[in-house]
């Protein structure tokens, strides 16, 4: 025992490359340290986290478990054998070298964990209401070219910083990135206009493919939402192509997002009606609002007098904001109405004047 103490006193006092024995073994120290730390870690991190995710219906902790499983096991070897070389001293090319190696290691993992979580969240946020294939395809679409832009703006992030951080002076190289990028947004301004504003659109999500809409003078459908424009189907049955900045900054009526729909109309009687008959009428329009289903009545009450009729005002209100089911609504009540006054032989009134003659 006395002799192998004695050679590893030899050994430790060895000197190689301007670092003793010593020095050689606290750098195998934190490299093997470190390794292990970063075995245990990983393992009682995902132990955790899936002990919580058995808790949770929430599909994040997964995506954290997935995330952590994904960092390969050369990262965190160099980032081991950094430190571990770190505590020892070398030349200033070898310190650049390991540093370079260790800084690209670092930036790389990061913008690929960045990418990941980025995707995650556009996928949630995107993805999360589709309507058809159509709709997703749409959407899956543009959910790839957004991703690709991000992807390239980190990964330009991420070499600048590379450079910078080794030495090199990159202020001379973003101000001709900015000018070229200015250049480039001049000529494609319209284009990029348009993308980005349909990025706005699936963010936002203002409408989808199957809402009634009415922005600015046009009304109808929308059948598409794409990466440039969108397509709306009018009532009169042709198809409206409208740019996405100009569907995104015109101020939209979503009628597809009502809940409940409001109906208020007039109902017009002749001045010759008798005034038993018109303390009837709120309470015969009530009975037929309330024989519809789905509809709810508001009120009704005597509102003025017109130039030709007694105007009274009705509404009502429908729990659905299908159009073509408020339409169905207002026919079955209009036709009530009618029959009931019909049967009253309440007069409705319409544009007349009475013109009187002095001898």
């Amino acid at each position: 025992m006395q002799e192998f103490w004695q050679n590893f006193q030899g050994w430790m006092d060895f000197t190689f490359l301007g670092n003793a024995g010593m020095d050689y073994f606290w750098a195998v120290v934190w490299f093997a340290g470190l390794m292990a730390a970063f075995k245990i870690f990983k393992v009682i991190v995902i132990a955790r986290l899936r002990h919580l995710s058995k808790k949770t219906e929430t599909d994040v902790d997964d995506f954290v478990i997935r995330l952590i499983n994904e960092v390969k096991p050369p990262f965190y070897f160099l980032v081991a054998l950094y430190f571990g070389l770190n505590s020892l001293a070398m030349n200033e090319l070898a310190d650049k070298i390991i540093f370079g190696v260790f800084l690209i290691t670092i930036v790389f993992q990061a913008v690929v964990t960045i990418q990941k979580i980025i995707d995650f969240v556009l996928e949630r946020k995107i993805l999360a209401n589709i309507q058809d294939k159509k709709d997703e395809k749409n959407k899956r679409a543009v959910l790839k070219l957004f991703s690709q832009i991000v992807k390239a703006v980190l990964w330009v992030v991420g070499l600048l910083l590379v450079l910078q951080n080794m030495g090199v002076d990159v202020t001379s190289l973003i101000a001709g990135l900015g000018i070229g990028g200015v250049a480039i947004a001049f000529a494609l301004q319209g284009v990029l206009g348009d993308l980005f504003a349909s990025f706005s659109i699936f963010l936002d999500e203002p409408f989808r493919v199957g809402d009634y809409v009415k922005a600015g003078n046009e009304s109808g459908t929308v059948q598409k939402v794409g990466m440039r424009s969108s397509r709306i189907k009018t009532l009169a049955g042709d198809e409206l192509v409208v740019a996405n900045t100009d569907i995104s900054s015109a101020r939209v009526h979503n009628y597809g997002k009502m809940e409940k729909r409001r109906v208020s109309f007039d109902i017009g009687v002749t001045y010759e009606t008798g005034s038993k008959k018109l303390k009837k009428i709120p309470e015969m329009v009530k009975k037929e609002i309330e024989k519809v289903e789905n509809v709810e009545f508001g009120r009704c009450h005597f509102k003025s007098f017109g130039d030709f009729a007694l105007i009274f005002e009705a509404v009502y209100f429908v729990d659905s904001g299908e159009y073509d089911f408020f339409m169905d609504v207002q026919q079955t009540i209009n036709l009530g109405i009618y029959k009931s006054f019909e049967k009253e032989k309440i007069q409705f009134a319409y544009p007349t004047q009475t013109v009187y003659l002095n001898k």
